[in-house]
């Protein structure tokens, strides 16, 4: 199946670049561009494509004001950051907003590619550098953080299965790791992931491990 992508970015030459790399790979096809993010928001509307690699600093409406829209009109869409900000905080409040990934732009070629593949696949997409801010900004007692809907909800609506499904997803494991380590179909695993994400009013597996790490359900019981 070929992988369909949207690339918003306000740097044409950017753009020019990655859709060259992107489309020497014969399961990928960058399907339209953006410069800017209300376009954007139109042209995946329309081309309703898998994954959406999204700049944050664009003139206009913000990168992060393009994702929010972009996860309400285009759902089903992957929303994968792609951007030279190593902000920590910018990261968690991309994350939180529903993005499926956070990738800066000093990446390797390979990295990129492979970060498509992950994402088209439904799995979470953070470049290695950014794991640890991510930890660190999730564990500081940031006001920001605790005064957010999410870190007070209680997770007392989940099964002890789910909590496990949880805990994996925040480590990263994928729908067919879980599965085997859970001894079950991947499918049982992948309509658990959908239900804990509509019970926690969540978008995305990334959004999952944001929660799972404000209260500890990474950590094993």
């Amino acid at each position: 199946m070929t992988i369909r992508i949207l690339l918003i970015d306000d740097h044409a030459l950017f753009r020019s670049g990655i859709r060259l790399l992107l489309e020497r790979q014969s399961d990928i096809t960058v399907v339209d561009e953006a410069a800017d993010g209300l376009e954007g928001i139109k042209r995946a509307k329309r081309q309703r494509p898998d994954v959406i690699l999204l700049d944050l600093n664009m003139p206009g409406l913000s990168g992060l004001e393009t994702l929010q829209l972009l996860i309400q009109d285009v759902p089903d869409a992957c929303v994968v950051i792609l951007t030279v900000s190593e902000d920590a905080e910018e990261l968690v409040m991309a994350l939180r907003t529903g993005a499926c990934g956070y990738l800066v732009k000093n990446i390797e070629a390979d990295t990129l590619i492979d970060g498509v593949r992950k994402a088209a696949a439904g799995s979470s997409v953070i470049a290695d550098d950014m794991t640890a801010k991510l930890v660190a900004q999730l564990r500081a007692p940031a006001k920001a953080l605790q005064e957010t809907p999410a870190a007070t909800e209680s997770d007392d609506r989940l099964t002890a299965r789910e909590r496990d499904i949880v805990r994996s997803v925040a480590r990263g494991e994928s729908n067919k790791e879980i599965a085997r380590a859970l001894s079950v179909a991947e499918s049982t695993v992948k309509a658990h992931v959908q239900n804990i994400l509509k019970k926690l009013s969540l978008s995305s597996r990334v959004q999952m491990a944001v929660y799972a790490v404000e209260r500890g359900l990474h950590e094993d019981d």
